[in-house]
């Protein structure tokens, strides 16, 4: 994710300031109008996606049915709000204990050319060791971006031969039945995930909306 950002609200997406793409965006819609699909609840989020898991294992949402899932996009090359949040949703696991096993933390990489299976097993579990990091081909990544409401697109480094990638930063937040319950803007404290987390492992409270996941 690059340096330059847009906030709205306490929501941050990265890549509406100076972005050159490179060809097409991935993504078919703008970064507001996802935004806005995702603050508001205007359309469903999440979905079946078929992706490959960082051992090079077929994945796709069933797989982790029962457990609740934290969702996150973005890719290893980030070089500041991915590592981030990624280590956030480690430290969170963890502060969870034992109840940490009833929830699974998910890497869905917006840069499958280069985050291919090898190099997400070497990535990922720099964050903690029950991550699991999720790649595929173009279409597949697209698909499931789509599902998520996830903006992404190349963006060409200026004297470089490289490239970077502009995404959106919510980490979605699924129920047993892979159901959205809400999001985490980027920056949430692992603390703050913990509390939401353990509301929703123990039953106590079976919907939370999203505003009151999304509260710093």
């Amino acid at each position: 994710m690059r340096n330059s950002r847009v906030f709205v609200g306490s929501v941050l997406v990265a890549g509406l300031l100076g972005a050159v793409p490179v060809a097409h965006a991935q993504s078919e819609r703008s970064a507001g109008e996802l935004m806005d699909a995702v603050m508001w609840g205007k359309e469903p989020i999440g979905g079946p996606f078929t992706l490959v898991d960082h051992t090079g294992k077929p994945r796709t949402d069933a797989d982790f049915r029962g457990k609740l899932m934290l969702v996150y996009f973005g890719f290893s090359f980030c070089p500041d709000v991915c590592p981030t949040d990624l280590m956030a949703i480690g430290q969170a696991v963890d502060k969870l204990g034992p109840d940490g096993d009833a929830l699974q933390p998910l890497f869905v990489t917006v840069d499958p050319d280069r985050d291919t299976p090898a190099h997400l097993a070497d990535y990922v579990p720099f964050f903690h060791s029950r991550l699991l990091g999720l790649t595929g081909d173009a279409a597949q990544i697209r698909d499931a971006a789509r599902l998520y409401r996830v903006y992404y697109a190349k963006v060409a480094i200026e004297g470089a031969a490289e490239y970077t990638v502009d995404h959106s930063g919510f980490i979605y937040l699924m129920d047993r039945d892979g159901k959205y319950l809400g999001f985490f803007p980027p920056g949430t404290p692992s603390d703050r995930m913990v509390e939401v987390i353990k509301a929703h492992l123990s039953q106590t409270l079976k919907v939370l909306p999203p505003s009151l996941l999304s509260r710093p």
